[in-house]
């Protein structure tokens, strides 16, 4: 068991959080909540060991392996894929070295009867226990699955590290992680860098194979289908629920709704009470009941309503101006870099209206055909957009591409045209930039506050056709479920690259599947396609046996 004792941790004289204290038992898939701000991230890695808290402290058994998968990290490119992911078993190589340097000594040494050789002894009988017990595993199968479940290619496995983006050098840290077999895994949104077969592998791994699990995540299917316990931080406290994400907004709204009505009856006697006092204070028959009443209301403890995010806010895209029925349409299209080819004989068709999401591994052409549709680059076969065609693209670099002499206001307000103007504010606020933040400069706003900036300037612009690459990687739930309504709302064309369900789940009603060089066009919705796809690998198994 693993506790949290009485953790506290003060920012410039400011408390994030104080004498937090929970414990995690092995089986734990907790869902750590709270909203943006409120110390997640934080409290991830001071439980990592990463952070020290200004108090209190973490216990845990010596032989505990806590393993941590921030949100960011950089990785050293000096090694192949599977050489960096072997590096989950440093220990036990570093237990064998150290074996032979202790049996070297037993050899050479003549001092049979001393301490220090009876020493040696002890040590490599307790190495040898250790390192014969976990010895026999296979580990090149082990990484081989691994690698293979989180999307990797056996291909991959002899490439340079340098030759991946920062997305699949995730990837390689979390089989690092999922290898080592740790008592506690903590991970920050490992979600937001993997495609939807990938989170299915991950998300049965750690139900199946993991031991304690505490995840910060925004993808709502996903922590609803690992979890079993959910830590909210609000107001700089905990509550701490014996349930999944789901059952546990439910459990919030009465907490909230109980903690009002006590708020509400204690605000009428406090009410009552000074009504007392001031109509008594001068009377001298009424001093001692004037002054047990002052008493009383000193010593009383203020009921605290917890924090309610209020920022929420109906957003709306402009009126689509109309285009051709046909806003995009393939025939036999085709695209190859020197001797890889990426697809071929793609023929597809999009209808004014549809909302539609392009799916598969990384690496298997969603992006690629996302910037030929863009007119970026060129291919074989036929392409060609409607008449009138408007389109407003999200790519996951868009927000390197703002003007960092700007602030947040400022950004938006070079944009904004007609009744929005006035809603600047609003609109920004339920991106989560409020107060000050909206006077910041872009160029020292973190990358998930550019992607949101980002974001909103596209919502902002009259298009008929919304081209979105992976747009909800750095939003929390309640936003994307703002962006989700809008989207639903939105009378032009979408196309959608996304791996996240929860997000695709009601909002889009044709999937292109991308994989083997091909394009398969799916007629239904994103539970059907899963629904399908699962069968279709049950079928695939069956034909390899």
């Amino acid at each position: 068991m693993i506790s949290v004792d009485a953790v506290g941790v003060e920012f410039s004289g400011s408390t994030l959080f104080s004498d937090i204290t929970f414990n995690i038992n092995s089986n734990d898939r907790i869902a750590l909540m709270g909203k943006n701000g409120a110390g997640k991230s934080t409290l991830l890695k001071i439980i990592a060991g990463v952070n020290k808290p200004t108090k209190g402290k973490i216990s845990a058994p010596n032989d505990a392996v806590i393993a941590y998968l921030p949100q960011h990290l950089l990785t050293e490119d000096n090694c192949t894929v599977f050489e960096e992911t072997a590096k989950a078993f440093a220990a036990i190589t570093s237990m064998q070295k150290r074996m032979e340097e202790l049996n070297v000594q037993l050899e050479t040494r003549t001092d049979y009867e001393s301490d220090a050789y009876s020493k040696i002894i002890e040590e490599v009988s307790e190495l040898s226990e250790k390192y014969y017990s976990i010895a026999d595993t296979n580990f090149d199968a082990d990484i081989e699955k691994t690698l293979l479940g989180l999307g990797f290619l056996r291909s991959d496995f002899k490439r340079s590290t340098s030759e991946f983006s920062g997305g699949w050098r995730m990837r390689i840290e979390l089989a690092k992680i999922l290898l080592q077999k740790p008592d506690l895994i903590l991970l920050d949104e490992p979600t937001n860098h993997l495609d939807i077969e990938s989170v299915q592998w991950l998300e049965d791994f750690l139900k199946s194979s993991a031991k304690a699990v505490i995840v910060i995540s925004h993808d709502k299917m996903f922590v609803d289908n690992l979890t079993n316990r959910t830590i909210e931080i609000t107001q700089g406290r905990i509550y701490d629920y014996k349930t999944n994400y789901t059952h546990y907004l439910q459990l919030r709204k009465e907490r909230r709704e109980q903690q009002q009505k006590q708020f509400d009856d204690q605000a009428k006697e406090i009410a009552e009470i000074k009504q007392f006092i001031e109509r008594f204070k001068g009377t001298y028959s009424k001093t001692l009941q004037v002054q047990s009443r002052v008493k009383m209301l000193e010593k009383m403890e203020i009921v605290e309503v917890d924090e309610v995010d209020t920022s929420a806010l109906n957003l709306k895209f402009p009126p689509a101006p109309k285009s051709g029925s046909y806003p995009v349409t393939t025939i036999d299209l085709a695209k190859r870099y020197d001797d890889h080819l990426v697809f071929k004989d793609v023929s597809m068709t999009i209808s004014r209206g549809e909302k539609v999401a392009f799916v598969g591994k990384n690496g298997e052409g969603k992006s690629t055909m996302v910037k030929a549709i863009m007119g970026e680059i060129p291919h074989e076969g036929t392409l060609q957009r409607g008449h009138n065609c408007l389109i407003g693209y999200f790519a996951q670099n868009q927000a390197s591409l703002l003007d960092e002499s700007l602030t947040v206001f400022q950004t938006i307000d070079q944009i904004a045209e007609g009744d929005i103007r006035t809603k600047i504010k609003d609109i920004l606020g339920a991106f989560m930039f409020s107060g000050d933040t909206i006077e910041k400069k872009v160029k020292v706003l973190s990358g998930g506050e550019r992607t949101r900036l980002a974001m909103i300037k596209l919502l902002l612009q009259p298009v008929n056709l919304l081209i979105l690459d992976e747009p909800t990687n750095h939003l929390d739930i309640k936003t994307k479920d703002i962006l989700k309504d809008a989207l639903k709302a939105f009378d032009g064309t979408l196309i959608l690259v996304s791996h996240d369900r929860d997000f695709l789940d009601g909002l889009v009603n044709k999937v292109f599947e991308f994989g083997n060089k091909q394009v398969k066009e799916h007629f239904e919705d994103i539970n059907g396609f899963l629904r399908n796809k699962k069968m279709e690998n049950l079928k695939e198994i069956e034909r390899t046996k």
